[in-house]
């Protein structure tokens, strides 16, 4: 495990003590309206038709791939590092799905109409390489999309506005390994010979406390960053304490911005 953002469950969900309770944690995030409607859009991007074949890397319980299927009626093939999620994605209908490592996708190269990765590149050890992946096995024309949110865009509403900044901070450069790339998508893309490039930015507003805390772990970033040794074991406890005076107070506001970016790859070399 590199040790640069190994603090996230997203990276060896296999190895974690419960793997099943991350299946949950998908599951929930799945159910929130702003998660189901920027999915349904990164879908859209993909102009998925019938007979077509896309790939997801990074598929998680399958879920995605299962709708862009019924949706579009195009093929779907699912790759994930975590046996854990391809099994839940199997028992969910998806028959092509596979472990796999994106930066090492065992496809021929032009193999699907188009491929998508939804909030992995943060995560990811190598992005520029398991974009170099993507392209390769997409098809001249085909259509590559990413998600991710990018936590150099978070906001916290608490009395101490430095110690948020220090906390979310630790979220966006130590708590993930690529946690600022997402508004570098586009301009990834387009070193990589990609046109007809269109980036769209959703904003995840958070105001129920229970939401940031029992999905995403909000409440417990300060710890966590004590832990790691960037914060004091004070500093961590006055956040908490900042934290739940916010939620008592009715003021509680987080929020951090997704890029939802697609491009087509040329049909010929340029």
């Amino acid at each position: 495990m590199n040790d640069h953002g190994d603090a996230h469950g997203f990276t060896s969900v296999d190895t974690q003590p419960r793997p099943a309770e991350w299946v949950q944690i998908l599951d929930r995030l799945s159910a929130e309206p702003f998660y189901a409607a920027y999915k349904q859009r990164l879908q859209e991007f993909l102009r998925a038709e019938p007979g077509g074949l896309f790939l997801e890397i990074g598929a998680g319980t399958g879920d995605a791939a299962v709708a862009l299927r019924s949706g579009s009626g195009a093929e779907v093939v699912a790759v994930d590092s975590s046996l854990t999620m391809i099994a839940q994605a199997r028992d969910r209908g998806l028959s092509h799905a596979a472990v796999a490592d994106g930066h090492r996708l065992p496809f021929s190269a032009g193999q699907f109409d188009g491929a998508w990765a939804d909030r992995v590149l943060q995560h990811v050890v190598e992005p520029a390489r398991l974009l170099d992946e993507m392209v390769r096995v997409v098809r001249p024309g085909g259509r590559v999309a990413l998600a991710d949110p990018d936590y150099d865009t978070q906001v916290l509403d608490i009395d101490d506005q430095e110690l948020a900044r220090r906390v979310l901070r630790f979220r966006a450069d130590v708590g993930l390994r690529n946690g600022s790339l997402a508004h570098r998508h586009a301009g990834l893309l387009a070193a990589r010979g990609i046109h007809d490039i269109m980036v769209e930015a959703r904003t995840l507003v958070v105001r129920d406390p229970s939401a940031a805390d029992n999905v995403m772990g909000l409440r417990t970033w300060a710890h966590a960053a004590a832990d790691r040794g960037y914060l004091h074991t004070v500093d961590a406890d006055r956040f908490v304490a900042q934290f739940d005076d916010a939620v008592h107070a009715g003021r509680f506001t987080y929020a951090v911005t997704f890029f939802l970016t697609v491009g087509t790859l040329p049909l010929s070399d340029w």
